[in-house]
């Protein structure tokens, strides 16, 4: 009887400590939910056609991955960041940054703040009231009002609402980085994009030269624009810009910036990072004819639940 008892106390034993494993591996492989921003681009930046979940294509790592959820964008949270440091002249643009406010559904909630020493400054919180908007631009500091748009960015990124809805920033700047320097590159830019990415925020810029003279040189221009273009790229956006100088009118910028904001689409999949989470490269495609994206260049996916 005791040898009994022990074979099967012993059988038991093994059986839980079976079924506790395969629960800690399913544990471990479980996973979660990701979600990003994806940009349809019609040929020549024009409205591109309805994109159904059929038509696209998703690729984790190089692997195709199952598309759990695609649906259209409804409400957006868009701050606008305009760099505190540039020549004075940007003003002259408002008039066509108002229409750009103007454009914009009753869905899309715009804030307005100014990046100086490292910070976001806030001139008007998220609304849709485009008379509010137009009352928070000013003309900047310009020269003396030198700072990193990267620090500012990242001050920003703690502070923009988190309801899973689309969030974006619009960033107008020189991209010089007057705190750390951009040699080769701006030294916080790989902590902007990794938290863009993480938290699903897609960064588009304009290119306007400061105001002081050290801006003009075509070294810290040429650095600048690269560093603005890398974000825009690595976070699921673009980056404008027309040589170095100062651009007649931005009004094609805002005009192609509508159009992408009103053809952007959510993309959900599962995905499993590990005991810590990770970064992985994705890649979103569709053969529908004249029809390409913007996403992000890497997702994060969340630690095994």
């Amino acid at each position: 009887m005791t040898k009994k008892t022990n074979w099967r106390s012993t059988a038991l034993m093994m059986g839980a400590f079976a079924l506790l494993s395969a629960l800690a591996v399913t544990n471990a492989v479980a996973a979660g939910p990701v979600t990003m921003t994806v940009t349809a681009v019609g040929k020549k930046d024009t409205t591109p056609p309805p994109v159904a979940k059929d038509d696209v294509q998703l690729f984790v790592n190089k692997e195709r991955t199952q598309i759990a959820d695609w649906k259209r964008g409804e409400k957006l949270y868009l701050a606008v960041v305009i760099d505190d440091s540039l020549d004075t002249n940007v003003a002259s643009q408002w008039t066509d940054m108002k229409a750009f406010f103007a454009a914009q559904p009753d869905t899309t909630f715009i804030s307005v703040s100014y990046a100086r020493n490292g910070t976001a400054v806030l001139a008007q919180d998220f609304t849709n009231n485009h008379e509010l908007l137009d009352k928070s631009l000013r003309i900047p500091v310009g020269a003396g009002a030198f700072s990193s748009p990267y620090l500012t960015l990242l001050d920003l990124m703690k502070r923009l609402p988190s309801t899973g809805d689309r969030r974006s920033i619009l960033l107008l700047s020189s991209g010089i980085d007057y705190f750390h320097g951009n040699f080769p590159t701006s030294p916080d830019l790989d902590s902007v994009a990794q938290r863009a990415q993480k938290e699903n925020i897609n960064i588009w810029s304009i290119y306007y030269p400061d105001g002081g003279h050290l801006a003009r040189g075509f070294f810290r221009s040429s650095r600048g624009q690269s560093d603005l273009s890398q974000i825009a790229e690595e976070t699921g956006a673009e980056s404008y810009a027309l040589g170095f100088g100062l651009p007649v009118t931005l009004k094609p910028y805002f005009d192609e910036l509508s159009t992408h904001l009103n053809n952007q689409y959510l993309l959900t999949f599962s995905g499993n990072g590990g005991n810590k989470g990770k970064f992985e490269r994705v890649h979103v495609r569709t053969e529908l004819a004249n029809v390409e994206f913007l996403a992000p260049s890497d997702a994060f996916l969340p630690p095994g639940q």
